[in-house]
């Protein structure tokens, strides 16, 4: 039986690497992103590597629009049993230059995204006693960043839902885990400031940014039955920024 994967944010950067490795590792994998022609060519090239792939677009902060995505994923492939919460989106400002919208926006893609996309592919994962999901968060929301304050906060909030929720329901075999990455070369980034960029490089003990195919592979073995005791984890793929 072909296991089942969802991600989102897939369109792009990490989103992206996840869903090529994970079809490279033989799920047939549904590509979520808000942007229908960045779907649509993640898919295809899935495709064209001779994997299985169905594009959806969507907003995954929207109820319905959550809903559609779920029921395309079913309907292309049957139930998901790899969920893989990665929309996300990138606003850099100070915080008392922030306006509500911001803030609402940020916890509306991340948060509220990661909360509707888990509730849509948890029920069928409990009635079989068995499922993962991985939620990518990022070191951020560990440490905290300069004009990043909705941001960390946001991923902040990804990492204590990842908690919560596998102690809830990881004796009914689901697993529950988080992956925190640096800073990434990916469009995502790109849109930080030159200057914050540089300012981050210095920090890192690796001295450079990762590539979205090194996040893939720690989700890649985060969905595995070689992580079979990580429950609750947050892993860090970020050159060392954070060091647990």
């Amino acid at each position: 039986m072909v296991e089942s994967a969802l991600v989102t944010g897939a369109g792009s950067g990490i989103g992206r690497a996840i869903a090529l490795k994970l079809a490279a590792e033989g799920y047939a994998v549904t590509v979520n992103d808000l942007s229908a022609e960045r779907a649509a060519t993640v898919a295809d090239d899935i495709r064209a590597a001779g994997g299985r792939a169905v594009a959806v677009a969507g907003d995954v902060s929207s109820e319905a629009d959550v809903a559609a995505i779920h029921a395309a994923a079913v309907a292309a492939h049957g139930e998901v049993s790899l969920l893989v919460n990665n929309a996300g989106i990138a606003h850099q400002a100070l915080f008392e230059n922030l306006s509500a919208a911001d803030f609402d926006r940020m916890f509306a893609v991340h948060v509220r995204g990661t909360f509707l996309m888990t509730k849509a592919v948890l029920p069928a994962m409990l009635a079989v006693g068995a499922g993962v999901i991985v939620n990518v968060a990022s070191q951020l929301g560990q440490i905290g960043g300069v004009e990043l304050v909705h941001y960390s906060g946001a991923k902040a909030a990804i990492i204590g839902m990842t908690k919560a929720l596998a102690r809830e329901i990881s004796a009914r075999g689901v697993r529950v885990n988080a992956v925190a990455p640096g800073p990434i070369n990916t469009p995502l980034v790109m849109q930080l400031s030159e200057d914050w960029r540089a300012a981050k490089r210095v920090e890192l003990p690796l001295g450079r940014f990762g590539e979205p195919e090194e996040v893939a592979e720690t989700v890649a073995f985060l969905a595995s039955p070689a992580a079979s005791l990580f429950v609750g984890q947050t892993l860090g793929p970020n050159s060392g920024d954070v060091m647990l």
